[in-house]
């Protein structure tokens, strides 16, 4: 090779050198804000000036420059993925940071007083707890014991049952539309049966919730718990997840949420293995409430069972016809009607 043809190739390689060269610079960000404050971004440290900057949140533009301030009072709370990128066209370097959304006051702490308590079967695994047109229906678990079934409030007697398959152990129930929903916990498969015969008409798959656990509804979605701190909302038309909710307090997340039930436009979620359950708003996942349960077990003529491991709190059901709220829990021999004290 000549030597002019190779200084013409290390000039042409400096030059792409030059276009390409790698910006550097700090992305400023907090790692947690409470949504009654900005978030403030701004980039420090740049090594390149007169180059484009812009910010996403969550894949969505938010702004430019090398400072912002956004106000997130309406977004959701939980994790985002702030990203901020320097350049343009083919010529930009990004970076990207978690920021985590969190409520902008503490939850409200609830008591309750006990209205009426009823009989509930001791060898139900309860896991949904419903009420439909004033009739009680429950969704029991455990491989070789989940059933689905409708039960008498006033005898805890059971008037109509179907067993899930030994292979199946059941989870959340909700009624929508005539249709009973039924989750399973770890089969990644929820059945739609007819709310009068039980019969089984349809199945769904779970694509992007981790398990089966809670299921309640509201006007045009299923909502589902998978024991994390997430609430998906399913389209009931074939049970596919279409977005979610991350249940936060003003200081962290509030994980393990169980059994759901929505009450006048608020999400009810146990805690598994606590006896509360806390109050979520559901348009961003703010706990705005946690109901003290504790005593309900003392109640009880089976507390040694109902204080074991996996015999605790689940079951939520309201009726809305009555507006009366009750509870009860896995192999309780009680079902109790209470009244939230505020």
């Amino acid at each position: 090779m000549s030597l002019n043809r190779i200084i013409i190739l290390f000039s042409i390689m400096q030059c792409i050198y030059a276009c390409k060269t790698q910006v550097d610079f700090d992305l400023n960000a907090p790692t947690k804000t409470q949504i009654d404050n900005p978030l403030t971004v701004s980039v420090s440290k740049l090594t390149i000036e007169d180059r484009e900057i812009r910010y996403f949140l969550d894949g969505q533009k938010i702004g430019s420059g090398e400072n912002m301030s956004l106000d997130i009072k309406n977004y959701r709370l939980g994790k985002h993925v702030l990203k901020v990128s320097i350049g343009k066209d083919d010529d930009v370097t990004s970076k990207e940071k978690v920021v985590v959304f969190l409520a902008d006051k503490a939850p409200q702490v609830y008591s309750y007083k006990v209205i009426n308590t009823y009989p509930h079967d001791r060898n139900a695994f309860t896991q949904g707890l419903e009420f439909y047109n004033n009739e009680l229906f429950e969704g029991t678990g455990q491989n070789g014991a989940s059933v689905l079934k409708k039960v008498d409030l006033k005898t805890g007697k059971t008037l109509q049952e179907k067993p899930l398959a030994n292979k199946y152990f059941g989870e959340g129930i909700t009624i929508f539309n005539n249709k009973i929903y039924q989750l399973t916990w770890q089969s990644n498969v929820g059945f739609i049966h007819d709310v009068n015969t039980f019969e089984t008409e349809d199945t769904f798959n779970y694509n992007k919730s981790e398990e089966g656990w809670g299921l309640s509804h509201n006007e045009t979605h299923l909502i589902k718990s998978d024991g994390t701190e997430k609430i998906w909302f399913l389209n009931p038309n074939n049970g596919q997840e279409e977005f979610y909710i991350e249940a936060y307090t003003n200081k962290r997340y509030v994980k393990d949420l169980n059994e759901l039930e929505y009450v006048e436009g608020e999400i009810y979620a146990n805690i598994w293995m606590k006896n509360a359950i806390t109050i979520i708003n559901p348009k961003n996942g703010t706990v705005k409430a946690i109901i003290n349960l504790n005593g309900l077990t003392d109640l009880l003529d089976n507390k040694t069972i109902a204080q074991s491991q996996d015999k605790v709190l689940n079951g939520i059901a309201y009726n809305s016809e009555t507006k009366k709220l009750y509870v009860t829990g896995k192999h309780w021999d009680k079902l109790f009607e209470i009244e939230i004290v505020k």
